[in-house]
């Protein structure tokens, strides 16, 4: 998920389309933060890590 929002992020950048800099924002953001709980330990959805 972090991946794909930081190639949405440069596709929006690079080619000037505002909705995938903004889904790619969002991607980036909600991958990072269910980085940040699995890697503190709590179980995300029932599982430890999400991917």
């Amino acid at each position: 998920m972090i991946i794909l929002g930081v190639i949405l992020l440069i596709l929006g950048f690079v080619f000037g389309i505002p909705v995938l800099w903004t889904i790619g924002i969002i991607l980036l953001v909600v991958g990072l933060i269910l980085m940040l709980l699995g890697a503190a330990g709590h179980a995300v959805g029932g599982r430890r890590h999400y991917y």
